[in-house]
């Protein structure tokens, strides 16, 4: 049995690289400024798309990374809504409303799970917290939610998971809050 001091250092000594002590990859931050030795910045580790994301000059922004199709106007649905008026109000978009020319039919469009809405942040950057040269419009350094239920549903019941844009935090609150909206269609 190892002492915690073994242990601790053990810990410290990782840098990532040894995929035969740590088969698991770090995955991509955007994070380039390193503050410690195996921190993300340090590595700079995971895929990286090329650009990453793609214009579709049709109203939605692909992200090449991920497969993602966003709204390009991440305020395209205008005022904060709660959780469940997010939900509908993804759901009801579709291909002519208010100028999108996607070919979308009502329920391609929704909420992005916690993960996938993650997935747009750069934490080496903040207001907004996304890739430089990214081709959004309308991003608001403001919360947005996310469709992931918060999993404690007894000591915190009625919560949902939300990203603030101004830095890429991730945070919990209640589903009656109002918060905006950015939609995604593909994946899962």
């Amino acid at each position: 049995m190892h002492t915690l001091e073994e242990i601790y250092q053990k810990l410290n000594s990782i840098t990532g690289t040894n995929t035969s002590y740590y088969p698991i990859t770090v995955q991509a931050t955007g994070q380039t400024i390193t503050y410690a030795p195996g921190d993300d910045g340090y590595l700079e580790k995971g895929a990286k798309a090329d650009p990453r994301f793609t214009d579709n000059g049709n109203g939605t922004v692909t992200d090449n990374l991920t497969g993602l199709i966003w709204l390009k106007n991440a305020n395209y649905l205008g005022s904060t809504r709660t959780w469940s008026d997010a939900l509908v109000a993804a759901n009801n978009l579709a291909n002519g409303i208010g100028g999108l020319t996607d070919g979308s039919v009502q329920g391609d469009w929704r909420l992005p799970n916690v993960r996938e809405l993650q997935s747009l942040i750069d934490y080496g950057r903040y207001n907004p917290a996304l890739p430089a040269g990214h081709p959004f419009t309308n991003v608001q350094s403001v919360f947005y939610w996310s469709s992931t239920t918060y999993a404690d549903t007894t000591n915190i019941p009625n919560n949902a998971w939300y990203v603030y844009f101004y830095n890429g935090v991730l945070y919990v609150n209640g589903k009656t809050n109002s918060y905006s909206v950015w939609c995604v269609r593909g994946g899962s």
